[in-house]
């Protein structure tokens, strides 16, 4: 048995049971008030819902309070996105989608990855070996849980995605193992 096979039967075995809590992290970039004070701006690679390139942009990034990320979320994509929450393993409505298109950013649009990358992992959560443009996310060292992890993050909102490991296919030898509840899937034609 490889070592792909093992993890999703335990997986299966102990989500199909019930007993996955995933601990939430205390690290937000929502204000409790009004949106933050300052208009930080970033560079990200725009594309059209196609998947075509249309260049850098500089943008502010998106500010929210709580409140209004609540208003905009569903309860899961908020608990995901805002609050650094993970869903369960082959729940999500992306986990085993093979469609052609765009997966952009659930709470600003930023386009984050291609069905062009994405592969079949067998981890239970969409997987690709590549973002669409290194500018649209970023990684941060993720410590909970009692592991450590590369966190991914829109560059553009600072939602939370999910990680990336080092078990992902050629050419990148990376697996971006990403949260369906942060992404919006555009079809592409």
């Amino acid at each position: 048995m490889n070592r792909r096979k093992f993890l999703r039967g335990s997986i299966i075995a102990v989500a199909g049971a019930g007993l996955i809590a995933w601990p939430k992290r205390s690290v937000s970039v929502m204000a409790k008030g009004g949106p933050p004070r300052g208009n930080e701006e970033v560079t990200v690679i725009r594309f059209d819902d196609a998947g075509k390139k249309m260049g850098p942009a500089k943008v502010n990034k998106a500010r929210k309070t709580e409140a209004e990320w609540r208003q905009q979320l569903t309860p899961l994509q908020f608990e995901v996105t805002r609050q650094q929450g993970t869903e369960r393993a082959f729940t999500g409505e992306y986990a085993e989608s093979h469609d052609k298109g765009l997966y952009r950013c659930i709470c600003c649009d930023n386009a984050l990855f291609s069905s062009d990358t994405k592969f079949e992992s067998g981890s239970g959560w969409p997987s690709f070996w590549a973002p669409i443009a290194k500018e649209n996310v970023r990684t941060s060292t993720d410590t909970s849980l009692g592991m450590t992890r590369d966190e991914v993050s829109c560059t553009e909102c600072d939602a939370h995605l999910g990680h990336v490991f080092d078990d992902g296919p050629r050419p990148t030898g990376l697996r971006y193992c990403m949260n369906s509840a942060s992404l919006k899937f555009l079809p592409r034609g």
